[in-house]
This record gives C-alpha cells, sequence and structure tokens, in this order.
C-alpha cells in the first residue's frame, strides 16, 4: 500500500472511531419496584371506577378479589347499559372484562347478536373492525377463514380512506390475527414508522401521545412476527421509542398503565434490538474511604438480564485531567442481586474530582456514566482579629484558632474598627490547598437568632479571608448591639464532610444611638409584618363644570324645540287632514317613544342598552310609517 492510501485508511479509522456513539443499545432508565407498586395502586383504583373502559383494562392486569367477583360483575352490566360509547367499544369492554372477572351471568343476548352481526357487514373504520373483531374472539364466537378474507378486504378498503396513525395501528392488531388475509398491512409498516416524531434526538414518539405510540408499536410488531417478518424497527429506534415509554411512567389512567406495560415487554421480549438499561446503582458519589463503583444492569422491566452477561467491563476516566483511573476492567457480579456489578477502586487511589465511567458488555451495549469521588477537607489553618478601620489587614493582630475548637476569648469591635478572618482549606488526602463551592462566614445574634451571611474570597495562594468594617455595615445589622456568634460554614459538592463551625464569640457595639436603634428594630419588625391589602380604586370622575354652563348648554339644546311650537303657533297647526289609521299613529307614537329613549339615554342609559330597546322601536316606526305614506299616497290618486 502506498503512504498516501495508507494515511487515508489510518484517517477513515479515527473518523469511525470518532463517530461512535457514546451509548449502544442501553437506556439510562427502568421501570422500578416503586413504579410497580404506583401500577398496582392505579389498576386496584380502576377495578372500583364507574368508567366501563377503566373496569377493563384493571381487570385485564390484576386479579379481582375473589369476595368482589358478583358485586363487581353487576356493576360492570350496569355501566354497560348506561355508557355513551360506540357500541362496538362498550361491547368489547363488556366481554372482555367479564371473561377476566368470570363472570356468571350469561353474555347478553344483544350483545352477541351485535357483535355477530357486525362481523358479517363492512365496517367503516379499522377501530371497528379491531373491537369487532376481538369481542369475537372474546366471546367464544367462530371467526373461520372466510371471515377473516372478508375482514381483510374491509380493512384494505378502509385504509384507502383514512390511512392516520389511529386507523394505521387499528390495523396492524387486526391484521397480525387475519394470516394472509392482513399480509397487505406489512407494506405499510414503514409508512407509519416514519412519521414518528424525534425529541432532542432522545425519543422517537407519535403525534397523539401515549396510547397512539403504544398502538403503532405493538401492533407493528405483532403483524412482523406473525408474518415471520425482521422487527419494524432497527436497534437505535427501538431505544428511542423504549426512552419514551419509560418517560411516561408516571401515567396515572388504567389504560395507560396497559398499553405501556405491553410496549415495554414487547421491546424488552425482542432479543436482536431490546436496549437494556445500564445505570449507577447508588446516586454516583464515591466515599474516598471506600470508592466502590456500583453498575446496575437489567432489561426494561428492572429484570436480570437471560441470559445473563458473559463480561461487563469498565474504562475510568478524570474528567479533569483526561486521565484512565483504569482501563478495560471486569466488573464483578453480586451475589446477592443479579442485576448488580460492582468494582472498587481502592487500589487506585482516586483523587476528589469528576470521573467518566465507560461501561462495556460486547459486542452490543454501550453505555457512558459520570461518578464523583468524594473528598474530605481540612481546616490548615484559621486566624481571626480585631483592628482599625485605617490599620492595613496585615498588621491587625490575629488569635489562631484549631478546629473544631472555639476561641477562649470574647472579640470585642465597635463601629471604628473592622474584623478580619483568614483561614486555608486543603485536602486532607494530599494536604494541598483546594478551594470549595461554599465558604461563608455567619454572625448570628444570640438573643434575637437574627443571621447575617458573608462570602469569603479567596486570595493568591487560595486562602479565604474576611474583612468587615464594623461602621459601614451598621445598617446591615440593623444597627443591633449585642454578642455574635462567628461561625464558618465550607460546602462543596465534591465534599462527604462540609461543616459548619462555631469559631468565636464577637461583641459588636454600633454608634447608633437609642432612637436610631429603636428604628431599626421597628423597620426590621415591620418588614417581616403583612403589608396593607392592596384595594382596587377607580379613577376619581373629572371635575364637573360649572352650573351656569350647564343650564346654558341645556337652554341651547331646547331652544329649536320652542322656536318650532312658537312658529307652528304663529302659523297655525292644521291637523285636519291628519289620516286616523294604525299606521299614522303608531309611526307618530314609534317616533315619540324614539325621542324619550334618547332623552333616557341622555339622563341613565348606557350605549349598548339604548341599541337594544332601539332596535325594535325603530322597525315598529319604519313599518307603521310605510303604511302611513302609501295610504297617503292612494288617498292623492284617487282625488286625481
Amino acid at each position: 500500500m502506498n503512504p498516501l492510501g495508507f494515511l487515508t485508511l489510518a484517517a477513515l479509522v479515527v473518523a469511525a472511531l470518532a463517530a461512535t456513539p457514546a451509548t449502544q443499545r442501553t437506556v439510562s432508565s427502568h421501570l422500578t419496584a416503586q413504579d410497580q407498586e404506583r401500577f398496582a395502586k392505579v389498576f386496584s383504583e380502576g377495578l372500583k371506577s364507574n368508567d366501563l373502559q377503566s373496569l377493563y383494562y384493571a381487570s385485564a392486569n390484576v386479579a379481582l378479589p375473589a369476595g368482589d367477583v358478583t358485586s363487581t360483575c353487576k356493576r360492570l352490566f350496569t355501566l354497560h347499559g348506561e355508557s355513551k360509547l360506540n357500541d362496538f367499544e362498550k361491547n368489547f369492554y363488556l366481554i372482555g372484562a367479564r371473561k377476566n372477572f368470570g363472570c356468571k351471568e350469561a353474555l347478553p343476548a344483544k350483545v352477541e347478536t351485535a357483535v355477530k352481526a357486525a362481523l358479517a357487514k363492512d365496517a367503516t373504520t379499522a377501530q371497528e373492525i379491531y373491537y369487532n373483531f376481538h369481542s369475537a374472539k372474546l366471546a367464544g364466537l367462530a371467526v373461520d377463514e372466510k371471515v377473516r378474507t372478508t375482514l381483510g378486504k374491509n380493512l384494505q378498503t378502509v385504509l384507502k380512506k383514512d390511512d392516520s396513525l389511529n386507523s394505521l395501528g387499528h390495523a396492524f392488531a387486526v391484521a397480525a390475527e387475519l394470516g394472509t388475509a392482513g399480509s397487505f398491512a406489512y407494506d405499510r409498516i414503514e409508512e407509519a414508522f416514519v412519521q414518528a416524531d424525534e425529541v432532542d434526538g432522545k425519543m422517537l414518539q407519535f403525534e397523539g401521545g401515549l396510547s397512539i405510540t403504544a398502538l403503532i408499536v405493538n401492533g407493528g410488531f405483532k403483524l412482523a412476527t406473525s408474518l415471520s417478518k425482521p422487527a419494524p424497527i432497527t436497534a437505535d429506534q427501538a431505544v428511542k421509542f423504549a426512552t419514551y415509554f419509560l418517560s411516561r411512567a408516571s401515567v396515572q389512567t388504567p389504560k395507560g398503565v396497559s398499553v405501556l406495560l405491553e410496549a415495554l415487554k414487547l421491546l424488552a421480549s425482542q432479543k436482536t434490538i431490546a436496549p437494556v438499561c445500564v445505570r449507577l446503582a447508588g446516586n454516583g458519589q464515591l466515599l474516598p474511604e471506600s470508592p466502590v463503583l456500583s453498575v446496575r444492569v437489567c432489561d426494561l422491566l428492572g429484570k436480570p438480564l437471560s441470559p445473563a452477561l458473559a463480561a461487563l467491563s469498565t474504562t475510568v476516566v478524570s474528567r479533569t485531567s483526561n486521565d484512565a483511573l483504569v482501563s478495560k476492567v471486569n466488573l464483578v457480579p453480586s451475589k446477592d442481586d443479579a442485576t448488580l456489578y460492582t468494582y472498587n477502586l481502592k487500589s487506585t487511589s482516586p483523587a476528589r474530582g469528576l470521573y467518566r465511567v465507560d461501561v462495556d458488555a460486547a459486542p452490543s451495549y454501550r453505555q457512558q456514566l459520570q461518578v464523583s469521588v468524594l473528598g474530605k477537607v481540612r481546616v490548615s489553618s484559621l486566624e481571626v482579629g480585631v483592628g482599625d478601620t485605617d490599620s492595613a489587614a496585615s498588621s491587625v493582630k490575629r488569635q489562631s484558632v484549631a478546629h473544631p475548637s472555639k476561641l477562649a476569648t470574647v472579640l470585642n469591635a465597635d463601629s471604628q474598627q473592622k474584623v478580619v478572618l483568614k483561614t486555608a482549606l486543603v485536602d486532607d488526602a494530599s494536604g494541598k490547598p483546594i478551594t470549595v463551592h461554599q465558604c461563608f462566614v455567619l454572625l448570628r445574634h444570640q438573643e434575637t437568632r437574627q443571621e447575617i451571611i458573608f462570602v469569603a474570597e479567596t486570595d493568591s495562594s487560595k486562602a479565604y479571608k474576611f474583612e468587615m468594617d464594623v461602621g459601614a455595615r451598621a445598617a446591615d445589622f440593623g444597627h443591633k448591639s449585642g454578642l455574635y456568634e462567628v461561625r464558618l460554614i465550607v460546602g462543596d459538592a465534591l465534599l462527604s464532610n462540609s461543616f459548619q463551625w462555631h469559631l468565636a464569640d464577637l461583641e459588636l457595639k454600633f454608634a447608633a444611638g437609642d432612637s436610631q436603634q429603636q428604628q431599626s428594630v421597628d423597620a426590621a419588625a415591620s418588614s417581616r409584618k403583612p403589608l396593607p391589602e392592596i384595594v382596587h380604586q377607580f379613577r376619581a370622575p373629572e371635575k364637573r363644570p360649572p352650573r351656569f354652563v350647564s343650564d346654558l348648554f341645556t337652554a341651547l339644546c331646547i331652544a329649536p324645540l320652542v322656536i318650532l311650537f312658537g312658529l307652528w303657533a304663529k302659523l297655525g297647526v292644521n291637523v285636519k287632514n291628519f289620516p286616523l289609521s294604525l299606521g299614522a299613529i303608531g309611526f307618530h307614537l314609534g317616533l315619540g317613544a324614539i325621542l324619550v329613549l334618547f332623552g333616557i339615554f341622555w339622563l341613565r342609559l348606557n350605549m349598548f342598552d339604548t341599541i337594544r330597546y332601539l332596535i325594535p322601536l325603530a322597525l315598529f316606526t319604519f313599518i307603521c310609517g310605510n303604511r302611513m305614506l302609501r295610504k297617503i299616497a292612494r288617498g292623492g290618486s284617487s282625488e286625481k
């Protein structure tokens, strides 16, 4: 091979290794004992339910106490009669629950007749075919080859009109029972699974949630198995579907729990593609005195693998330095728990920090986990002292305190002084200085138990220091003089011995007078009381105009009406030709009523109420006015 070809091959190999996924045919969770207990409770509640569907799914998963059979069967038949579900669906639930409970009551004749009749005629939906077919099977009715062929043709017709996910899922479940008559549906499996939605690159689900996803997965696998065909999905898709189903383990309905368990059992039984759970057995924290790595390996239901893994190896790598702590070592199976594998890292003396754990079970399973090795912190030294505010911190006289002792003397500080503290924290194993996530100095008043917390900062030598100007911080303390406890709080996610240390007592004296101190105390006390109730207030109305302006505006509005009546009186109003008819009288009454309504609107009504009254009045006035004008027009024509 020439050098160029060799380099190309090497590059391809490196790229392939880099592209190897961190996980392979593994998930990070499984059904726990707590999940199973909760499922049992859901089914137990379902047996007491007055919902026909819940009663059926509960009966399919748990046994009914012998003493409750008679009363439950009676309730079952009552619920069937009262149910508003489709006839084919409620008949299926009745027949199935009756068989599961072992009811002695005979199946109603009309139900059996309805099931027989449904098989003899063409259904309009795949869901109807599904329920009718399984009702017949549960009722013990004969479903011969002729009926299966007819159902297969009916199913093909239905799918041409409706190929939704719900329709395809029910069609797969029925086709799996039809033998060769249902083989046509296998060609539609890929069409269904390609519609799955991927979530965060980790899960696959179908639109419609748990029920539709379980329906299609269960139906697709059953159909492929009945025809001796390969699994309809790949191992990678099986992992993503399993991850979705496990994420729905909190479902609270009997139907949801039932279809969830059916789907997980089915995936776990597919030996060629079934994912397994590889996870940490504990909380992922390894104690320094006993750093035992514990890994749990089981199927999706939390049961031991059968057959058991031949070997399970692991590589532990530091996330800080990328150095391997151990490489390709075999985990030891536990004698008491078939799902538990352990490895003791004591001989490697792991340092405090985070580690990546690569777990491999050749050739199919690979999982990447993370553990933290805890360490212990030790107070190497601590100095505390009080000095003048304007003096340098290095010149303040300090006293040393050994952990976990307390300073024998009480420190005293007033508003012209400052308090300084410096401590060095080291790793207990190596003796090297370390930094922690939390290093606080807490001051607590011994009488009122009020606390104030300060953050200690690190310097260039990784020592933590704290400095407080008493006078400048007086407001933070509410000018409350008195004896305070000085406590050091040290905590970190990678420490097994986080602590709070009462290291000294400090007498603080603030310069505030009695009145100022009392105001501060009152302010602090009032800040802890309920605030006054917030009452909504509408905007205050604007100031009305003077009475003279209002009266003048009213007079100007009335003036045209006064002028009109005055002119009528001067000219002499002629009412002799007023037509005495219903139309004329109604028109003038309606017109007058409209004017009165406008006056009431001005005084008290709003626009919407006014329109509601105005519409019928306007229609009445319009009709009467039309009749009046028509009569006047006819009278004028006759005179000519």
